[in-house]
Parts: structure tokens; C-alpha cells; sequence
């Protein structure tokens, strides 16, 4: 199947997988798509462990990173905050509320303790996350290896990532929802954008995919265009390509495989959710992110409650209590279990079976081979 998206990167299929699962990346990048491991939450070492796994699992095949660095937040001007000021500046009402949630549904404290107010007290690796300082060390590590795209998830890549890029002969995307937001990312000098439309999972906009793409496939010119959101089937894949678009980038669709290294409690529950039950909020990152609608989100959206953090202080005011979470939700029927929640695009109401990521893939081609036929058929009758 050839576009420009696979001739950019010499693949078979023009489906990218976004996942943080090093194995679903390797398993889409074997049969014939590229995966793009989320690198956010790594620390460098951990990033070189993955990325030195998936070049032993893929071979020459090409794979990408997508690293996090907003392109405004708290003290971006300067790299970002240290976690020291960022923890110095956390409001005391939101400290409280997080513990309050906390004791209200019964989740024990992690195994070494944290702080009175949930917060643990150790520096964080790499610096802050969602932190252009998180994301040096990050892009060093994937130059250093044979990552082939490096894509920025939220806002522009900065001018040093895409130079940096370059010089090391790699391809640089960037996620967009909004015309304008791809043609920034064309001015910054991206090789492909990715039309990410507000039925996704993690941080959206608020345009739908069927309208999004096509209005930045007019903006950017000749630059590929991945549509996104929404997508897990091949009709889906028709569609997006069917308004311009070089390919699909899909996230949601591999939450559920049998390589995803989802909580259990959060695979169960996405198994049996609907397109409904997902929500953008703001509660785990700063900024708005389509997950799992559960007490979480409900506690955050509750009238008289604390409203989220921007970022980088949300996810710095939330992340042990999410851990904590997490640990504690493997219990079943325990408060935690009801807490316990993930980013998830609305396509979560059909991703009601767990399967291998390859047939994932392989039914995605085969579905959208049927539709293209079958509009052809169309045209001939």
C-alpha cells in the first residue's frame, strides 16, 4: 500500500501505532506498520532499555519516539521549573483535596511512604515531566539509537529538537488539532503532522476528526498528513484517508491487545465501556485529555471541589496519588477499583476483545480493502 506517509519511511502499511507498550510497537512494526513508543513517563534509562529491546525485536525496521514538550506551561521559558519549586508552589487546597480523595476511598499509602499531602518527596528523574528539561535527555537518547520519526505530542517541536533532528537524518512529526496548529508545525519544519481529532485519547482539541483533516490537509501543502482519532477499524482508515490523509496514527486501539501493559482493572473496564464513557478533563495532566470517565474525573468536575492544575503542577500534584491508585486497584471491589482510570479515545466502545496486535493490524487492512471496494463499486454502478 503505497502513500507518501510509507514512502517517507519505507513501511508496507500507513498505519502508526502510538502506544507505551515497547512490545505493541515492535508487534505493529513486524507486520508491516511503524510503532511510535510514547517516551513521556520514561526515565533515560528506561528509554534506553526499550529502545535497545525494539531494535533487537524489529530488526532494520524503522520505529519512532514521541516525547512530550508543550509549548507553554510553567516556566517553559526557561526549560521548566525544578520539582523543588514546583512542589513550594502547589496550592494547600488542592493538597488537600488529593488526600481527602484519597482517604475517602480507602487507598493506601505506597510501600516507602510519601509526604503528608501524597506528594513523594524524591527528585524526579530527568527533571519535571511534560518539561522541555524531561525531554532533552529523551530526544539525546533516541538520536543515539536508530529511531526513525521523532514526534512532539503537544504544540511545535522546539527549533533544538528539530535541528537536532535533522542533523541526525531523522524525520519530525507533530500532533495537531487545529489548521492553524499544522501549519505552525510546517513553519517549524515538520516532515508530518498528525490531525488529531477530539474523539482521541490523551490531549485533544476540540474539532472532530471528520472535520479536522480534511481542513489540515488543505493548510500544510504537500506535508503527509496522519488522521487521527477515533480510528481502530479499516472503515475508519478509509475514511481518514478518504479526506486526504496519508495514513492513520492510532493510540486507543492497542489498549486492550494482549501486548498492552494496561492495569487489568483498566483493560476490564475498558472492554465493557461504551463510546460514551470517556470525558476530557484535565485531572491527570493540566491540560485537557480524553480518558475513562470514573469517580476520578467525577471528583475533579464536582461543583465546589478544586478545579486541576495547569501544567507541569497537576500531573506533579497527582502522579503519586495515581500510583497509589493503581497499586491499590488491583484489589477488587476496593475504592481504588473505582478510581482507577487511563487516556482512552471514544473508539474504547469497540475495542471489546483482546487480541494480538498484529491482528489488530491485519484486520484494520482487510476492513479497509472491503470499504475501498466497495465504494469503487459504487462508481461502477
Amino acid at each position: 500500500m503505497k502513500t507518501a506517509a510509507t514512502e517517507l519511511f519505507g513501511i508496507d502499511l500507513p498505519i502508526f501505532a502510538f502506544s507505551h507498550c515497547r512490545d505493541v510497537v515492535a508487534a505493529v512494526c513486524r507486520s508491516g506498520g511503524m510503532g511510535v513508543l510514547g517516551a513521556v513517563s520514561h526515565t533515560p534509562e528506561q528509554l534506553e532499555i526499550d529502545l535497545d529491546w525494539i531494535e533487537a525485536q524489529v530488526g532494520t525496521r524503522p520505529y519512532g519516539v514521541d516525547l512530550i514538550v508543550p509549548a507553554q506551561y510553567a516556566g517553559s521559558d526557561s526549560g521548566g521549573l525544578s520539582m523543588a519549586e514546583i512542589r513550594a508552589q502547589l496550592p494547600a487546597e488542592h493538597l488537600a483535596f488529593v488526600d481527602d480523595i484519597l482517604r475517602r476511598y480507602g487507598v493506601p499509602e505506597l510501600e516507602g511512604g510519601t509526604s503528608a499531602v501524597g506528594v513523594r518527596e524524591e527528585p524526579e528523574p530527568g527533571g519535571a515531566i511534560f518539561s522541555a528539561n524531561r525531554a532533552e535527555p529523551q530526544l539525546e537518547i533516541a538520536l543515539a539509537h536508530r529511531t526513525a520519526l521523532v514526534v512532539n505530542a503537544l504544540g511545535p517541536p522546539t527549533p533544538h529538537m528539530v535541528q537536532r533532528a535533522k542533523e541526525a537524518g531523522r524525520k519530525v512529526g507533530a500532533l495537531a488539532g487545529a489548521a492553524k496548529h499544522a501549519a505552525r508545525h510546517v513553519e517549524a519544519g515538520v516532515d508530518l503532522v498528525v490531525a488529531q481529532g477530539s474523539e482521541a485519547g490523551g490531549h485533544t482539541g476540540e474539532i472532530g476528526t471528520m472535520v479536522l483533516v480534511p481542513e489540515i490537509v488543505d493548510a500544510v501543502g504537500s506535508t503527509p498528513v496522519l488522521g487521527a482519532g477515533g480510528i481502530g477499524r479499516g472503515r475508519q482508515m478509509a475514511a481518514a484517508m478518504a479526506l486526504g490523509a496519508q495514513g492513520v496514527w492510532c493510540g486507543s486501539v492497542w489498549l486492550t491487545t494482549e501486548e498492552a501493559e494496561t492495569h487489568p482493572v483498566v483493560k476490564e473496564k475498558f472492554l465493557h465501556a461504551t463510546s460514551a464513557d470517556t470525558v476530557r478533563s484535565r485531572s491527570r495532566t493540566g491540560k485537557p485529555a480524553r480518558q475513562l470517565k470514573t469517580a476520578w474525573t467525577d471528583e475533579w468536575e464536582a461543583p465546589g471541589n478544586p478545579k486541576p492544575l495547569g501544567m507541569p503542577f497537576q500531573p506533579v500534584l497527582v502522579n503519586a496519588a495515581l500510583q497509589r491508585i493503581d497499586r491499590a486497584a488491583y484489589r477488587k471491589g476496593s475504592g481504588a477499583e473505582q478510581l482507577a482510570n487511563y487516556f482512552v479515545g471514544q473508539v474504547v466502545g469497540t475495542m471489546n476483545q483482546v487480541r494480538p496486535a498484529a491482528d489488530v493490524v491485519y484486520q484494520m487492512v482487510e476492513e479497509f480493502i472491503e470499504t475501498v471496494q466497495s465504494l469503487s463499486g459504487l462508481l461502477e454502478s
